[in-house]
């Protein structure tokens, strides 16, 4: 780790989590420099869906550069994008009756979601973008001015204008529809709210603390973008590729968005962002918005394969099995200790168990680590233990981590009890 702490800049996050060096990797496993294993279940913050080095991507990915296969070629027309393009549209867009021009930006997700705002404003000729409490977009300037955590925003590098926040679903906890909180603000021509080109939103918000969006929630903000002519965005980066169980998060509500934005595993693990829109926003002229690395041959080729595991419903119907197996355990856990006052939150394969002392989630993390699990925190606070483990995890191996969380649980406990203990000691013997 010396080099590390030498020559890499201070920004550097998860490698303080997780201070080992990882050497391989293989489907939910890690292992480390020094043969030590670790059961994933952070999934490089849902890049990592269909697991570490799927064998069937791996296996493309050889074959096409041994057959010289074009590595790079900006937008140009190659093999690998005609076939992932033929694959997705086959696999994921046509059995869904969707039709959406699809569109690759810079690889990564805030540059999609930079693309998918220019779009918006662009038709709509509007600058405003009505965003939520708690959503995670991205840090570019424009997908951080409609990110809400005020870590991540600072009034030295960020434009905080052009955005209204409103509070999602469920943000005050007392059954306050705040869907019709927003359509209060758009009615009231003195609200301070312009009309905007879109709203933006994730259907689970992931780093916001694993809050989930009811489908009635989520169809009523699509009734009122509708009512007042203003785009849907869907930002389905982390959410979507099949973490929530359907492939796109939102298909169990039944919403039809304008835009949609994915990246992570729609990579197969690689650089890949793409926008979805429908065609008749698809108005730039050509070289309009462009870059260096607008699409990633590997990628393709490594998707096209992974895509197969959406030729029917049995990847699915796993994802739901998974999902409910960690959602009962984490009840279980929640129940056993009920003194943290620990609850659970999420869907499908993406969970979160909140624990409102602070510092508690991140000492259970720490102690998961410690015990052979990589896992993570979100939330304005870092107050909620994410689930995020690849969807192909072993049903065994997802059970032998939650296991670890317990074990965590149990021995932070323990470790604040034997604290208090000692404090409580030393104060008798001051008296």
């Amino acid at each position: 780790m010396r080099i590390i702490e030498q020559l890499e800049s201070q920004v550097r996050s998860y490698v303080r989590h997780f201070p080992t060096v990882f050497k391989s990797a293989k489907w939910s496993m890690l292992y480390d420099e020094q043969g030590n294993e670790y059961i994933d279940f952070f999934a490089g913050a849902g890049t990592l869906n269909y697991g570490h080095n799927n064998p069937a991507a791996t296996s493309a990915i050889i074959e096409y550069l041994q057959n010289d296969g074009i590595i790079h070629g900006l937008d140009m027309a190659t093999t690998a994008k005609v076939n992932f393009l033929q694959k997705f549209n086959d696999t994921i867009l046509a059995p869904r009756y969707m039709n959406y021009k699809i569109q690759f930006s810079g690889p990564t997700g805030t540059n999609a979601v930079e693309t998918a705002l220019k779009i918006a404003r662009m038709v709509k000729g509007r600058s405003n973008v009505i965003s939520f409490t708690n959503g995670f977009h991205g840090l570019t300037m424009g997908s951080m001015a409609v990110t809400g955590n005020a870590f991540y925003r600072d009034e030295a590098f960020i434009n905080r204008s052009n955005v209204s926040f409103m509070p999602f679903d469920g943000y005050f906890g007392d059954g306050t529809n705040t869907a019709q909180y927003m359509r209060k603000f758009l009615e009231d021509n003195s609200s301070g709210v312009d009309l905007p080109a879109a709203v933006i939103l994730e259907t689970v918000q992931a780093e916001g603390g694993i809050n989930v969006a009811s489908s009635e929630w989520l169809r009523e903000i699509e009734q009122i973008c509708r009512d007042f002519d203003i785009l849907i965005i869907v930002d389905d980066i982390q959410v979507g590729n099949g973490r929530t169980g359907a492939f796109f998060s939102f298909e169990d509500a039944g919403l039809n968005p304008d835009i949609v934005t994915l990246s992570k595993s729609i990579g197969a693990g690689l650089p890949l962002a793409m926008v979805l829109m429908k065609p008749e926003l698809d108005q730039w002229k050509p070289g309009e918005h462009t870059g260096t690395f607008r699409g990633n041959n590997l990628a393709f080729v490594a998707s096209t394969e992974l895509l197969g595991y959406w030729d029917n419903g049995d990847f699915s119907e796993s994802i739901s099995y998974r999902g409910d197996i960690l959602r009962d355990e984490l009840e279980t856990i929640a129940y056993k200790y009920g003194e943290t006052e620990c609850s659970v939150r999420g869907r499908g394969l993406i969970y979160g168990l909140y624990f409102p002392q602070q510092g508690f989630a991140g000492n259970v993390t720490s102690e998961a680590f410690d015990r052979g699990l990589i896992i993570e925190r979100s939330g304005a606070n870092d107050d909620v233990i994410k689930f995020l483990p690849p969807l192909v995890i072993e049903e065994e191996v997802l059970r032998k981590g939650i296991g670890i969380i317990d074990e965590s649980i149990a021995a932070c406990l323990e470790k604040r009890e034997s604290m208090m203990k000692g404090a409580y000691t030393l104060d008798s013997e001051n008296d």
